[in-house]
């Protein structure tokens, strides 16, 4: 064990995270501004995804410092691409590009799509991940009115010469899995829940509405919160007064919620190298213990 004296400090890197978009990446630019100062000391984004795109967040994610590695997973794109598949399928090829990725965390950061147990159970590590799908070769019309980047390769993801953090050389499982929901525990989950929340108020159901990082599950916006914060409704609101109050609340929430998930994987790793540790003085004790044996029987 450990003395007073001794403190067992595993090496640390940098943690990587990876986040899911769908619109102009306000949030994820809230992580990239935070990422290696105080508010996310060890962690920086290494990739984003986006449903869409035309989605504002890709271009803040190549802007960025250094640019981060993007690719777009477009639903309709990959069942026109892909005859016969699925939502299902679309959901594994997003956790299967959310893999290649190689992250400590996942965030969904206004990702618009409810992901299916399939994109789940690939990240806790029950399921692998699907092959990476044969796709047939862009149309004339499709490379000439391209909006839609192609998926890059997986070495684009670990650019070698990049100032972007290590990839672990093992992916642990299960991934953390954490989602930004504008509305407070068991109210209004899914789609338009600021809407919701703003009628609601009108029709005096609600004093106010609130903002939420949770833990993603199976069941939609139900999983353990980890932030949660109160956020009032003014009689003369307009619902894009409402929306901007929500917005800069969760920019300050969406930070809060990754560093909690970061701190638990450092304690993680931590009891990890100390079991490690008790574990290897257990067996020189044992050892010690044997060769003492067979020196009183000789």
């Amino acid at each position: 064990m450990p003395t007073l004296t001794e403190t067992i400090t595993p090496e640390k890197r940098i943690r990587r995270i990876t986040v899911l978009i769908s619109g102009s990446g306000s949030n994820l630019q809230a992580l990239l501004d935070a990422s290696l100062t105080d508010k996310l000391p060890n962690a920086q984004v290494t990739y984003v995804l986006s449903s869409r795109s035309n989605a504002y967040g890709l271009e803040r994610a190549a802007n960025a410092s250094p640019p981060v590695p993007t690719s777009v997973c477009a639903l309709k794109t990959f069942l026109n691409r892909n005859p016969g598949s699925s939502r299902v399928n679309y959901d594994a090829e997003v956790a299967r590009r959310v893999l290649e990725s190689r992250p400590d965390i996942v965030v969904l950061a206004g990702w618009m799509h409810i992901l299916s147990d399939s994109f789940l159970d690939i990240l806790n590590g029950t399921t692998p991940p699907p092959a990476a799908p044969a796709l047939p070769p862009p149309t004339k019309t499709e490379i000439a009115g391209a909006t839609e980047p192609h998926h890059p390769p997986s070495s684009s993801l670990h650019p070698q010469d990049a100032a972007l953090p290590t990839p672990p050389l093992k992916q642990a499982f299960p991934i953390p899995c954490i989602n930004l929901h504008p509305a407070l525990p068991g109210a209004f989950d899914g789609a338009n829940a600021i809407g919701r929340a703003f009628e609601a108020f009108q029709k005096d159901e609600i004093k106010h509405t609130g903002v939420m990082i949770h833990r993603v599950i199976k069941e939609v916006d139900r999983g353990e919160p980890l932030v949660v914060r109160n956020v009032d409704i003014k009689t003369e609101d307009k619902i894009e007064d409402l929306e901007q109050r929500i917005h800069s609340v969760e920019h300050e929430i969406i930070v809060e919620g990754a560093r909690l998930i970061l701190d638990e994987l450092e304690k993680l790793q931590l009891v990890g190298a100390e079991t490690k540790e008790e574990t290897k003085e257990e067996a020189t004790e044992a050892k010690e213990d044997i060769a003492d044996k067979l020196e009183r029987v000789l």
